[in-house]
């Protein structure tokens, strides 16, 4: 897929236009040339029909536009797509588009494979590779939009970033598709459309913070007591615990004013007995929050994850409701093609 030539796609507006500038050109060259990376999606120099030939086929000698390809395109019988996408260097990732009545929502994913090793999650038994460039990223999401048009006769309405991969342990990159998906100059989507879920790295959560964003943050807790937490997510104790976590969205919710989203997997015998539900309630009270309690996934033929009893996760939301604490029940979506929540594990790739 990928050519020798340098990726015009990772120079920023700034860096094109010192290119152009250099080589004696207009400097409103780079805007145009900006826009129809970004705006218009080219795929080709000679789709840049606003700038001569000359310069379309010096840009072409000097530079190449590589974007993702869909390699395998699924829907499952509720609606919801999943799309295995190669990259420039013909790695795979997968992205899933998620209808309802009114709008869908893209999960993108930010690493090829995970880093982190929840055992719950398919994508955990995937070696990490590589981290995804800005444009890889951003491209996902230019897919889902063209199916949400195609499919369901609307534009992309919502982007979480819940695919493979942890985001925040790609951040830089994470935050420069973010400032394209934003930007004017490029996708122009509103920023509270955009939900960035971890499984809760404190010190990025802060920066990101920082950042003023004004997008959504959703943390993978699935259990409020540490032991728990740790015993299937060992990235809790790596990252200093729910004490740390809790710091870090405490300062969240103080710089941003937002309110947390906390996704809740319940499993049986593990987080489904009343100390569990206490421990969450108690958490969730100390921070402005709401909780999506989560049917669990299969992902394999194993006995240590098994869904709870749905009796389990209706106390769950009474106990949370008792406490004044918003939550929802999120049934699963597209479970028959392996494009739940968990579910992503490249298995077109393996």
């Amino acid at each position: 897929m990928g050519e020798n030539k340098p990726n015009i796609r990772q120079l920023s507006l700034e860096e094109l236009t010192a290119f152009f500038t250099a080589k004696g050109e207009k400097s409103f060259r780079a805007k145009q040339v900006y826009e129809w990376l970004w705006k218009k999606n080219a795929r080709n120099f000679d789709e840049m029909t606003n700038l001569s030939k000359d310069l379309r086929a010096f840009l072409g000698d000097n530079f190449s536009i590589p974007h993702i390809e869909i390699k395998q395109f699924q829907r499952s019988t509720d609606g919801t797509i999943k799309n295995a996408v190669t990259l420039i260097d013909s790695l795979i990732v997968e992205s899933v588009l998620i209808p309802t009545e009114k709008r869908t929502t893209a999960c993108v994913s930010s690493q090829v494979g995970c880093s982190l090793d929840c055992k719950f999650c398919a994508t955990a038994l995937l070696k990490n590779m590589r981290n995804l460039t800005p444009d890889e990223i951003v491209d996902q999401v230019i897919e889902a939009d063209l199916q949400s048009k195609k499919y369901y006769h609307h534009p992309l309405s919502n982007i979480v970033f819940m695919g493979m991969g942890e985001p925040l342990l790609n951040f830089e990159n994470v935050m420069t598709a973010i400032d394209k998906i934003t930007s004017d100059k490029a996708l122009g989507m509103a920023a509270r459309r955009i939900t960035i879920s971890t499984s809760g790295i404190p010190k990025r959560i802060k920066e990101m913070a920082d950042r003023n964003l004004k997008i959504g943050l959703a943390v993978s807790l699935h259990s409020a007591i540490d032991e728990i937490r740790t015993q299937i997510m060992p990235v809790n104790k790596r990252q200093g615990g729910l004490k740390e976590l809790l710091k870090a969205l405490q300062y969240w919710h103080q710089k941003t004013k937002s309110r947390i989203t906390f996704e809740y997997l319940v499993f049986k015998g593990i987080n489904d007995d009343d100390k569990s539900i206490k421990a969450l309630v108690d958490f969730a009270k100390k921070v402005p929050s709401k909780v999506n309690l989560i049917e669990y996934n299969p992902i394999d033929d194993s006995d240590t994850f098994q869904q709870a009893d749905k009796k389990v996760i209706e106390k769950y939301q009474k106990m949370l409701d008792n406490a004044g604490i918003v939550s929802t029940i999120r049934n699963s979506r597209g479970s028959d093609i392996d494009a739940a929540c968990g579910q992503l594990a490249n298995k077109l790739e393996k």
